[in-house]
């Protein structure tokens, strides 16, 4: 009975390493922060707690004590892989991948393997799948050009492309030069039209600007 019981957590922390790694793989071709180890690590750590959860249950008569601190746990990890710059994230899609391995992990603990390997197959397709939609679609944005004319006070050309940033529009060029008594700045922005009224609107309100045009 001992040696079923070993030998069935030595399988579910195998598979946790093969679906685990399968992610892992996708994300360290993407070049992304958490990679092929870290992926594998969270899968079998899920894997683990929840199997023990489940055996502590029988004494203690809650197996979802230790399982919902894995879910705090992996938000912790998932947090350090959300980088803030400038007004811009990133990260995001990397840190609700280590959310989704930690509930592939305890799927797996349960011993719900078919879920677990489909989840797998679903997140797969979705990393590496949606990317070709995600660029399809960024072909087709919109595309505008702000040419800016501002105070040439100390901090308002940091304050103006943080402002345009937290817009969400992807800011493909930027450029600064004086003209006479001021700070002219030319903005090239990318992304759905809706943001770059958005983006015009949130500029014009900064008190450090004078005028500003489309260019259209």
């Amino acid at each position: 009975m001992i040696e079923s019981l070993h030998l069935e957590l030595l399988i579910q922390l195998l598979l946790a390493t093969v679906l685990g790694g399968a992610i892992g793989i996708e994300r360290e071709i993407s070049g992304k922060p958490a990679g092929l180890r870290t992926n594998i690590l969270i899968c079998i750590g899920a894997t683990l707690f929840t199997v023990l959860s489940l055996r502590l249950a029988r004494v203690t008569g809650d197996p979802g004590r230790v399982a919902a601190q894995i879910i705090t746990g992996v938000g912790f990890i998932g947090a350090g892989t959300i980088l803030h710059s400038r007004g811009s994230v990133t990260g995001l899609t990397s840190a609700a991948t280590i959310w989704v391995v930690a509930a592939i992990g305890m799927a797996i603990g349960a011993a719900a393997y078919t879920e677990a390997v489909g989840t797998t197959l679903l997140v797969m397709v979705v990393l590496a799948g949606l990317g070709f939609v995600e660029n399809f679609i960024a072909r087709r944005a919109s595309v505008s050009r702000l040419t800016v004319h501002a105070s040439p006070a100390a901090g308002v050309l940091e304050e103006l492309e943080s402002l345009v940033r937290r817009t969400g529009l992807e800011l493909t060029r930027m450029e600064s030069r004086r003209e006479n008594v001021d700070l002219v700045i030319e903005f090239e922005l990318r992304g759905p039209k809706r943001l770059h009224d958005q983006a015009r609107i949130a500029v014009l309100h900064h008190p450090g600007v004078r005028t500003i045009s489309t260019g259209e």
